[in-house]
């Protein structure tokens, strides 16, 4: 396996990672508003998904993709794929679960899923795409 190739394997293993931090932030902090409190599923999903998006981005940011981007500017390019990725992962998840009664941790772990694989390549190829690897210290 050549340099590049083994540098952008570690970085994927790298993403996987810093995102299951994040998918135990998301997790936990869904079970706590799910037992402590009365919400329907889409605000805690919601509330859980920020507080999980705002740690991946950054230690993704800095560790990852090792981005010396504009800080704003990166997080603008985030911001632009969860104004798509939220509406439709939060109606969906909220169907699922009150309309066709799925479980909701089932819902949840769905939707965690498809954030993972989707925001990788959108980070990869969009957001940190001219700026990996520029600020390797």
């Amino acid at each position: 396996m050549d340099s590049e190739k083994r540098k952008e394997l570690w970085r994927a293993i790298k993403f996987t990672l810093f995102s299951l931090s994040a998918g135990i932030i998301e997790i936990v902090s869904f079970t706590a508003l799910d037992k402590l409190t009365s919400l329907s599923y889409w605000p805690k999903y919601l509330i859980a998904l920020i507080l999980s998006v705002v740690w991946n981005f950054t230690l993704n940011r800095k560790y990852t993709f090792q981005s010396a981007n504009n800080v704003p500017k990166a997080m603008a390019l985030v911001a632009l794929f969860y104004l798509i990725f939220t509406p439709a992962s939060t109606y969906l998840g909220n169907y699922l679960a009150e309309n066709l009664k799925w479980n909701e941790y089932l819902v949840t772990g769905i939707n965690m899923i498809l954030n993972f694989v989707l925001e990788y390549l959108y980070d990869r190829y969009v957001v940190f795409k001219d700026s990996i690897d520029t600020n390797m210290k």
